[in-house]
């Protein structure tokens, strides 16, 4: 199968406001330029380059912090988008970068294919997702930035440049996750596979208990993820294992009850009630987390892994060497109950195994990742400062696309290829078409 990226109606409009989901992030671009074609988008860059302005792709806007944010040239790249060509022998598929992930997935399914994981959401674009480290969890099988075979990108001179393990294996091993510092990608070669099943398996389970046995789940599981709900000593635990099928997946009214009633609706609610009034969110919490029963179902891979988040927030999100997190999460409990801290969202939990990108946040360990959140429009610095003051210490990376205030001193101490990759974007952006000021912040001028 291949088939021509459809084509929207490009477009170029004035100032306006740019605001990402979270709505913490926000930003008055000189234009907006929307390209209908890669050479549109290489005039794009060329033009920007010349007018002394910086330009900036955004996809969805998921990402909370300012990595896309710019006051220059915004490129939307929603137009270029769709399957541009399926490989079953190779067992890959290449899409054009303005692809939602949404659309890849149930492209995907219709083919009988499939990406090996996923993150918890889909409605980010592939070169978003990719460029920001976006990850699910997983024994063996990484992040989505891992399971790119090929890429192309626009560099700061208009060139079009492609890159793989064999051709510019430099730049193919920091592009995968670039955060928007070496180019505008344009289009990404995925691994993929035949379709498969997963079972899931979610179980409530006290907080001290998943900690003692979180060594043993992460090796007996394909996939292993579990939330603490904070001011609790309750988890939910999740564990996907590949299946022969048959297909059994959640009931219509049962998957509606635990996926929008509960986890969105009624959270929604609830997080509101939190919100205006904090005192209650212990209590909340407490039978919020008494509330959640055992399931289990069988689906395709990206019905699993994914689920609908409508309840809108912030987060951060820090890497740590995966020997480390039982101790970070016991400081982080302890940080909580002695604190006067009100927190209505649950802390995530997910793994990764180690990998060769040069700035994944699981470069080179094995890593465990710890995700807090607070509601949108919530007071999110005290327990954020506090969350990351345990999570440095123990060495941590900060995710690429979430809260943190960690700068380029911090992050060349935690990634070993640090200077590979900004000595790499010094030759290809020396001007720094695409900077902005969170990149001068975390990989410095």
């Amino acid at each position: 199968m291949a088939r021509t990226a459809r084509a929207r109606t490009a477009g170029t409009s004035g100032p306006a406001t740019w605001r990402n989901w979270a709505g913490n992030v926000s930003a008055t671009p000189t234009r907006v330029v929307a390209p209908r074609t890669v050479g549109e988008l290489q005039e794009v860059v060329r033009r920007a380059a010349s007018d002394g302005l910086r330009v900036k792709a955004v996809g969805t806007g998921h990402s909370f912090t300012a990595a896309a944010a710019t006051d220059g040239v915004l490129v939307r790249p929603q137009a270029l988008a769709g399957i541009l060509s399926l490989d079953r022998a190779a067992g890959t598929v290449t899409v054009a970068a303005g692809t939602v992930l949404k659309d890849l997935n149930q492209a995907l399914a219709r083919e009988g294919l499939s990406l090996a994981n996923m993150g918890d959401i889909m409605e980010q674009t592939v070169s978003g997702a990719t460029s920001t480290g976006t990850h699910g969890t997983g024994r063996d099988s990484a992040s989505i930035s891992a399971q790119l075979r090929a890429l192309e990108l626009v560099t700061a001179d208009g060139t079009l440049t492609a890159c793989s393990e064999k051709e510019d294996p430099e730049l193919f091993a920091a592009a995968r996750l670039g955060i928007g510092a070496l180019g505008i990608v344009t289009s990404l070669t995925f691994a993929v596979e035949p379709l498969f099943f997963l079972t899931a398996r979610e179980e409530p389970m006290g907080f001290d208990r998943v900690l003692d046995e979180f060594d043993a789940h992460v090796v007996e599981n394909e996939h292993f993820e579990f939330y603490w709900f904070p001011h609790t000593g309750n988890c939910n635990t999740k564990r996907n294992n590949r299946s022969q099928g048959p297909a059994a997946p959640t009931g219509p009214v049962s998957g509606w009850i635990e996926d929008e009633l509960l986890s969105n609706g009624l959270f929604q609610v609830v997080n509101s009630v939190g919100r205006a009034v904090p005192a209650t969110i212990p209590s909340i919490a407490r039978v919020a987390s008494r509330a959640l029963s055992a399931r289990t179902y069988t689906d395709i891979p990206y019905k699993v892994f994914t689920s609908p988040r409508r309840v809108r927030f912030v987060e951060m999100e820090y890497a740590l060497p995966r020997e480390r997190v039982v101790e970070a999460l016991r400081e982080l409990k302890a940080m909580v109950d002695r604190s006067s801290l009100r927190i209505s969202f649950p802390v995530e939990v997910r793994t990764a195994p180690a990998d060769d990108i040069t700035l994944s946040t699981a470069s080179g360990r094995e890593t465990a990742y710890i995700a807090v959140h607070m509601y949108k429009g919530t007071p999110y610095q005290s327990y954020f400062t506090a969350a990351e003051r345990i999570f440095t210490a123990l060495g941590g990376r900060p995710h690429w696309g979430k809260v943190h205030t960690r700068d380029a001193e911090y992050l060349a101490e935690v990634y070993p290829r640090f200077g590979e990759f900004t000595a790499l974007r010094d030759r290809l952006d020396p001007d720094r078409v695409f900077g902005n000021d969170y990149l001068r912040r975390v990989l410095g001028s």
